[in-house]
């Protein structure tokens, strides 16, 4: 009898002992209140902090426990998106914490929600977009991801521009309602003599970069062809360029043919030092002796 009551006392403790065990690991199972997206919804489309909605972007907007509010919507021209309950919500130019604000709030005033939790995910960047095009590495549409990108931050991302680029940039845009153009020189951008070029670009800019002028050098050339002209380029310079002249060539006879205001070809005899200019003609000649 007493080894009946003493197995029973050890039975009822190893429960009570197993019962306590279990209590904490059943309290952690309990799910926290989720406060953002998923990692797996957040991504390569995360945009930075600053960054601000624009006309085209692909967003997706979640309320906490409140699945029917939850949508997939494309920011329009106007800026806004059509939202369940609320109707229109001007979006544009907000960043993302401010969306989620200003959807929270719609909630909350028209007394549909509380307390409502919104949460916004960025799918698809299509706003506040840049072109870049021409001579570059990289050519294509670049997001602005900050309010203060520059053209220099623009061009190192299209990977900086070819050896056959021009020296000087275009920007066409709009600014306050009407167009806007300005050329930029890309050294002296980078060399901080025209800093103040370096200008803050906005969604729907493009930037250009045209090829560079060219000359022909042909004749008694060890490389003959078309070249690149240099800033300040010579006759000379853009000889050498070339390679210099053939064994068989003289730099005392050099023949240079050049449009003229009027279209027509002028054919002159070239001195070393005479300044090159686009679509020269530089012809190097047999030596006399």
């Amino acid at each position: 009898m007493k080894r009946v009551i003493r197995s029973m006392g050890a039975l009822l403790l190893g429960l009570a002992m197993a019962a306590q065990a279990a209590g904490p690991a059943q309290r952690a199972t309990v799910a926290p209140r989720p406060t953002s997206a998923p990692a797996a919804e957040q991504g390569a489309n995360t945009p930075s902090a600053d960054y601000r909605l624009g006309p085209g972007d692909q967003i997706r907007v979640q309320v906490y426990q409140n699945p029917d509010l939850s949508i997939e919507a494309r920011v329009s021209e106007q800026g806004t998106i059509n939202y369940p309950l609320v109707g229109a919500i001007n979006l544009g130019g907000n960043t993302i914490g401010q969306a989620e604000n200003k959807i929270a709030s719609a909630l909350k005033n028209g007394n549909f929600l509380k307390q409502p939790q919104v949460n916004i995910v960025l799918l698809q960047v299509r706003g506040n977009q840049v072109a870049v095009l021409g001579q570059v590495q990289k050519p294509g549409r670049f997001p602005l991801e900050t309010t203060n990108t520059r053209v220099s931050d623009l061009l190192a991302a299209a990977g900086g521009v070819t050896p056959m680029g021009d020296d000087t940039l275009i920007v066409t845009g709009t600014r306050n309602g009407q167009p806007f153009r300005k050329v930029i020189d890309i050294p002296a951008l980078f060399l901080n003599q025209r800093s103040q070029d370096d200008i803050t670009v906005q969604g729907g800019d493009t930037l250009f970069v045209n090829k560079a002028p060219v000359y022909y050098i042909y004749g008694e050339a060890q490389r003959p062809g078309p070249y690149r002209i240099e800033r300040g380029m010579t006759v000379q310079q853009a000889v050498a360029q070339g390679g210099g002249p053939t064994p068989r060539g003289s730099l005392n006879r050099l023949r240079l043919t050049r449009v003229g205001p009027d279209g027509r070809q002028v054919e002159t005899d070239a001195r070393l030092g005479d300044p090159v200019l686009p679509n020269d003609v530089i012809f190097v000649r047999e030596s006399l002796f």
